[in-house]
C-alpha cells in the first residue's frame, strides 16, 4: 500500500510531523519534490530534528529515497546525515540516479537573479539556495545528475558544456566580474569537476545510488508499505500554484508518480492526505486574502511593521506556533484559513482524507474566522482563480467560529477526538464537510504524542 502525504495550503503544514505519526508502519519514505529548500521539523523522542532535504522518515529508522523529482545539493545531504549520525542515528538513504545535482553555480545564480528581480520589485522570495537553477537547467537539458556524478568522463563533457555558459551569463549579463563573487571557483571547471567527483565518490562509497522507480516498485512487490513525501505545498505548485509566486516543481500528488517513477494508478489507489494548517501562513510575496498583519518586505504594499489593522492578532499566532521559515527564519505572514485554497487543493489532488495542524495555536481566540468565499470583480466565487492577477483582486468573505478553551495536549490525544473542545470539532467538521475528505489527524502540539488520530492510513 502507499500512502501520499501533500501540503494543501503554501508549505510549512507540518508534514514532517504527519509522517512521523504515520511513520512506524512505513518501510520506505520517498521525497518526490524538491530540494534544500523544503524545511522540516520533526519531534521524535523528545528530540527535535530540522531537516531540508533527508527524508523525515530517517528519523525513524526508515529508508528515504530521494526521488528523481528532487534536486539534490549533496553537501547538504551529507551534513544532515553528518549530523543524524552525531546524534546517534544510523539513517539510510538512497538517492535516485536520476535526479538533478545542486551545483554552487546554481547559488550563486540564484543569489544574483533574486538581486536583481529585488531591484526591479519582481522578487519571488526564493530561499537562495538555487533550486530554481537547477530545475531550469533540468527542463534545458543542461543538467547535472546524480548518475554522472559516478561517471568521470561524463561528467567532465557536462561541466565543460555547462560552466562556460554560467560564467557568461554572470559577467556577461549580469554584468558581475566572476573574480568579485564570494566563490570565484563555482564558475572554474576544473573545481566544479573535483567537487561533484568528492561526493560522487562518497555516494558509490555509501552504495546510495539507485533507479529510484525499480526500487520502489521491488519494495512494493516485497510487500513494504511506501509513503510518499511532497515538500511545499499545493499554492506554490509550478502548474498548479499562484504563478509566479512558486517553486520549480510539483508538491501535488500528481508529482509523487512523476518525481519517484511509481504509475499514478499506485499513487491513486492508495491514501491521498493532504495537510492543512488550521490557519493560514505564507513565506514571501503574492496575494493572501485572509491575511491579518503583514510582514515588511514580503506583503504587498506593506512598508511598515506593526501597521495593520489585525496586527495584534497575526503577532499573536505567529509567536504561539513559532511562524519563522525552518530553513530562513524568515517571519511568515499570519492569516485566516481560506477555504477556496484548500478547495482547489482538494480537487487538485483528490485527497482522501485531511489533517489539520496548529489546532492548539488558535485556543483561547474568542473567536476564529475562516475565509469561506471570495469576491471577484463583484461575483462570489467558492475557489481560486487561475491567475495570480485574479487571486490579487479577491475579498475574502468570513465565517466567524466560537472559540475554544486552551486544553492539555497529551491528554487531549491520548483520549481522542471526542476530547477535543466542541468548537473545535466543529471548526474541523466545517471543515471536512467543504472539501468532503474527512479528518484523520489533528495535531495539537509539535510532537507524535500530541497528535489525535482519528483514522490510520494504512
Amino acid at each position: 500500500m502507499t500512502v501520499t502525504i501533500v501540503g494543501a495550503q503554501l508549505g510549512d503544514e507540518g508534514k514532517g510531523g504527519i509522517v512521523d505519526v504515520y511513520g512506524d508502519a512505513a518501510d520506505v519514505v520517498v521525497r518526490y519534490q524538491g530540494g534544500d529548500n523544503a524545511g522540516h521539523t520533526v519531534v521524535h523522542e523528545g528530540e527535535e530534528y530540522k531537516l531540508s532535504l533527508v527524508p523525515s522518515g530517517a528519523v525513524r529508522g526508515k529508508v528515504g529515497v530521494l526521488g528523481n523529482g528532487c534536486v539534490v545539493n549533496p553537501a547538504t545531504l551529507f551534513e544532515e546525515l553528518d549530523a543524524l549520525s552525531e546524534r546517534g542515528l544510523d539513517p539510510d538513504v538512497r538517492v535516485a540516479e536520476r535526479a538533478h545535482v545542486i551545483m554552487p553555480y546554481h547559488r550563486v545564480l540564484d543569489g544574483i537573479e533574486e538581486k536583481a528581480k529585488e531591484e526591479d520589485d519582481e522578487e519571488i522570495g526564493t530561499t537562495g539556495r538555487g533550486i530554481g537553477p537547477t530545475y531550469e537547467d533540468k527542463a534545458g537539458r543542461r543538467g547535472v545528475r546524480v548518475g554522472d556524478l559516478l561517471a568521470p568522463d561524463v561528467l567532465r563533457s557536462r561541466l565543460e558544456r555547462v560552466v562556460p555558459q554560467k560564467r557568461a551569463v554572470v559577467e556577461e549579463v549580469f554584468g558581475v566580474p566572476a573574480d568579485d563573487l564570494d566563490r570565484p571557483e563555482a564558475l572554474d571547471v576544473d573545481a566544479m569537476y573535483d567537487h561533484a567527483r568528492t561526493f560522487g565518490e562518497r555516494l558509490a562509497e555509501r552504495d546510495m545510488v539507485v533507479n529510484a522507480g525499480e526500487y520502489v516498485a521491488a519494495a512494493r512487490d516485497e510487500g513494504q508499505q511506501v509513503m510518499f513525501e511532497g515538500a511545499q505545498g499545493t499554492i506554490i505548485d509550478i502548474d498548479h500554484g499562484n504563478y509566479p509566486y512558486v517553486t520549480s516543481s510539483n508538491p501535488t500528488a500528481g508529482g509523487a508518480a512523476v518525481g519517484s517513477g511509481t504509475s499514478p494508478a499506485v499513487v491513486g489507489a492508495g491514501e491521498i492526505l493532504g495537510i492543512v494548517k488550521g490557519y493560514l501562513t505564507r513565506v514571501g510575496s503574492g496575494p493572501m486574502p485572509t491575511e491579518l498583519g503583514g510582514v515588511v518586505g514580503d506583503t504587498p504594499g506593506y512598508d511598515e511593521q506593526g501597521a495593520g489593522e489585525n496586527e495584534d492578532l497575526a503577532t499573536y499566532i505567529r509567536e504561539e506556533g513559532g511562524e519563522y521559515g525552518t530553513v530562513t527564519g524568515r517571519p511568515r505572514r499570519v492569516g485566516w484559513l481560506d477555504l477556496p485554497m484548500l478547495r482547489h487543493s482538494a480537487r487538485v489532488n483528490g485527497f482522501s482524507g485531511i489533517a489539520v495542524n496548529h489546532v492548539d495555536v488558535l485556543a483561547g481566540l474568542d473567536e476564529v474566522k475562516v475565509g469561506h468565499s471570495y469576491t471577484l470583480d463583484g461575483e462570489e466565487t467558492l475557489t481560486m482563480p487561475a491567475t495570480t492577477e485574479q487571486w490579487g483582486r479577491c475579498e475574502a468573505n468570513f465565517r466567524t467560529f466560537d472559540g475554544w478553551p486552551a486544553f492539555d495536549s497529551e491528554a487531549v490525544a491520548a483520549e481522542g477526538y471526542d476530547a477535543l473542545p466542541e468548537n473545535a470539532r466543529a471548526y474541523l467538521e466545517y471543515v471536512a464537510d467543504e472539501l468532503d475528505a474527512p479528518v484523520y489527524c489533528v495535531g495539537v502540539g509539535p510532537g507524535r504524542e500530541q497528535t489525535v488520530v482519528v483514522e490510520d492510513v494504512w
